[in-house]
């Protein structure tokens, strides 16, 4: 029988947000849903009134983000799963991009989830227990042209999360990096943001448009309820796990070609070594 557990998700007006606090909600959890409309979750308040606590929210804002934490710690009593979904998807080759389209990205993507697990830990560390949920991507770990940027925010979210897995372990915190593929959740939609094109690179804009338009139906996150509570009640969540049929594949070809390159090059490697 699993207990009831408080969550607090950033990003909850769409998208996984919006169906994991659903998931949770539908069993009897307890949820602070945060957006950065609250009254995209008016819905949810009346279907299940005081099991979801709505939060208005920018995670960008540091010290609003540790009032908000701090209010659903106080509000429910404690915290059990922080799940970081809040960000977006920034188009645009690394030549288009602007300083304040970079740093929008970042902002949100990396420094949003670092504020969010800064402000939750203690409350963790406090209490011996607590799950973090990172919502990565595929592209945390590989990287395709028009979208450097956003693999920019998701590696670094990868790589602070695993050195946080190892800092935080002895304290019975868990961290579990989610990395989806393709899904329906609007990402590359209205919620997306574009950079002014360069005409030098249209016919390679057209090429990698027409790649994605090719890669098979995406994913259904409603699907994803039932996979997000199997990691939340687990024994022992798994670092990182794929949502979707397409990742692994991917996963596989990427590794393996960086394998290869590495073990072709490592002669070269061992002389930079010096010393022999």
């Amino acid at each position: 029988m699993t207990t009831q557990k408080v969550w607090f998700i950033t990003g909850t007006s769409r998208g996984f947000g919006r169906e994991w606090a659903i998931a949770a909600l539908d069993r009897g959890d307890r949820v602070a849903a945060t957006a950065r409309d609250a009254s995209s979750l008016a819905d949810l308040v009346q279907q299940y009134g005081e099991l979801i606590l709505p939060i208005q929210l920018e995670v960008t804002d540091r010290e609003a983000v540790f009032a908000a934490v701090a209010r659903a710690e106080a509000h429910f009593g404690r915290l059990d799963v922080v799940v970081n979904n809040a960000g977006f998807g920034q188009f645009g080759f690394v030549e288009e991009l602007s300083e304040a389209e970079v740093r929008a990205q970042i902002e949100t993507n990396l420094f949003g989830a670092l504020w969010v697990t800064q402000a939750a830990l203690p409350y963790l560390r406090e209490q011996g227990s607590g799950h973090i949920i990172q919502v990565s991507s595929i592209g945390g770990i590989s990287a395709f042209p028009l979208v450097g940027v956003y693999h920019a925010s998701k590696w670094a979210l990868e790589g602070i999360s695993q050195s946080l897995a190892q800092e935080v372990a002895g304290f019975g915190i868990k961290v579990t990096l989610v990395e989806p593929g393709g899904f329906s959740t609007d990402w590359s939609g209205s919620s997306a943001r574009h950079a002014t094109p360069l005409p030098a690179y249209d016919a390679l804009r057209e090429q990698v448009v027409l790649a994605r338009s090719q890669r098979g139906t995406p994913g259904d996150p409603a699907a994803t309820r039932g996979p997000i509570l199997k990691i939340v009640d687990a024994e022992v969540p798994p670092l990182r796990v794929f949502f979707g049929d397409k990742p692994l594949g991917i996963a596989k070809a990427d590794y393996a070609s960086r394998l290869a390159g590495w073990e072709q090059w490592q002669e070269l490697a061992v002389e930079a070594h010096g010393g022999q």
